[in-house]
């Protein structure tokens, strides 16, 4: 029996993986952006009491407020790095989807911050831990974090198996 995917065949069905993953993580981060702000305002909140605040923030450096000040570089980072994952999904043939999946995380919290700093100049962060003094951030942050440690794992992961198939491949030729 023959899926919709599997009619698609294996790029269409990367690609279709990659957009709808950025697509949920964008529209979920501005979401959760918007609904902060009107809630929090310039106030702050207890979303998970001893472990995590809300406190509304506009940053406009880049993850843990560093490089504060350069918006411009930002969104040419993200945008580079949205065009070349593009290309990466596109091109190469046999990429695992959990790899696709990951480095549409990663887009689609670039993106997310990338509209921030556009529409505002500055990216909305209200996720403050409460047991650890650390940096407040948002979901795009958590969708680049998780989404860079899972790629580069699953991409270590494949390229090795697949230096593995090519050299026991080459040894019985």
């Amino acid at each position: 029996m023959e899926t919709r995917f599997s009619a698609i065949g294996g790029r269409g069905l990367r690609i279709f993986l990659f957009w709808v993953v950025v697509i949920l993580v964008v529209v979920v981060d501005q979401a959760t952006k918007a609904a902060a702000i009107e809630v929090l305002g310039d106030g702050s909140g207890v979303l998970i009491p001893g472990i995590m605040n809300l406190v509304h923030v506009e940053n406009t450096g880049a993850a843990f407020s560093m490089g504060e000040g350069g918006g411009v570089l930002f969104i040419i980072i993200a945008l580079a790095f949205l065009v070349g994952s593009c290309l990466l999904v596109w091109h190469e043939n046999e990429l695992p989807l959990g790899v696709v999946f990951s480095v549409g995380l990663v887009a689609g919290g670039g993106l997310g911050n990338m509209i921030d700093r556009i529409m505002n100049g500055s990216v909305t962060d209200f996720l403050s831990t409460a047991f650890i003094n650390f940096p407040v951030f948002n979901f795009a942050d958590i969708c680049v974090t998780v989404g860079v440690v899972c790629a580069i794992v699953g991409y270590w992961v494949w390229d090795s198996r697949r230096s593995e198939a090519t050299a026991s491949g080459e040894s019985h030729a």
